[in-house]
């Protein structure tokens, strides 16, 4: 699909953008990093406030933006933003029923996670920059790609109770940003859809073991029998 901007287009919106919101992207970068610091305590608030994090850095990027910036040269904007702000609310009904909690473990999906979120947080503007399209001429930490990468990290570290339909609009992204990416060659976003293969993986593979730990317990009221003359 030919895309409806050029790529001189595209980077004058993150000019403007970051010309605008000033030192929004530094204040939204300090907030990831403390998202990740909380993940790593024993606080028990830890969880909605990690939580309350991620749904804003979604919403911000949905109405700031998509809406307030990037619709002026894709009007298909107006759609991603909708989508973004419908992420947010679904984390923030996630975190009020308490679906979302975040435990770093040092397993395989855990050190991914890490990575994932070191990625967005440092590596991505890195590569932009190497680029030739840093800050202030290129994305920076709150707009779409790293937001998305950020968020696809810090699931990893919350798969249990944590549900498919929080997946549905970052794997959607991951396309659309994969699809831009390769027409404008911003390979920064090239993480996007790996990213999004190995959550849904390690969802798949967690579901599976859960299911088979479940399977070798006893029934919750089933009565156990003991051999006779045997003491508890």
């Amino acid at each position: 699909m030919q895309l409806p901007f050029t790529f001189e287009e595209f980077l004058s919106v993150f000019r403007e953008y970051n010309a605008q919101v000033g030192f929004a992207p530094l204040l939204l970068t300090a907030l990831g990093l403390i998202a990740v610091s909380l993940a790593f305590t024993r606080k028990s608030w830890r969880h909605r406030a990690i939580g309350v994090t991620l749904a804003g850095f979604w919403i911000w990027s949905g109405v700031v933006y998509h809406w307030a910036f990037f619709s002026r040269i894709n009007g298909a904007a107006r759609l991603f933003g909708a989508l973004f702000v419908v992420e947010g609310v679904l984390i923030l009904v996630a975190v009020a029923r308490n679906r979302l909690r975040f435990f770093p473990r040092p397993s395989g999906s855990g050190v991914i996670g890490l990575l994932l979120v070191c990625y967005a947080l440092v590596v991505y503007p890195v590569l932009g920059w190497l680029q030739g399209h840093g800050y202030p001429d290129g994305p920076s930490f709150g707009v779409p790609c790293p937001v998305v990468i950020f968020f696809f990290g810090m699931v990893l570290w919350s798969l249990n109770g944590l549900s498919i339909s929080l997946l549905v609009i970052p794997v959607v992204w991951a396309v659309v940003g994969m699809s831009a990416a390769l027409q404008l060659g911003m390979r920064e976003d090239f993480v996007l859809p790996l990213a999004a293969v190995v959550v849904i993986a390690a969802m798949v593979q967690h579901a599976r073991h859960a299911q088979k730990s479940g399977g070798l317990r006893p029934p919750k009221h089933a009565k156990i029998v003991r051999p006779v003359g045997h003491r508890a």
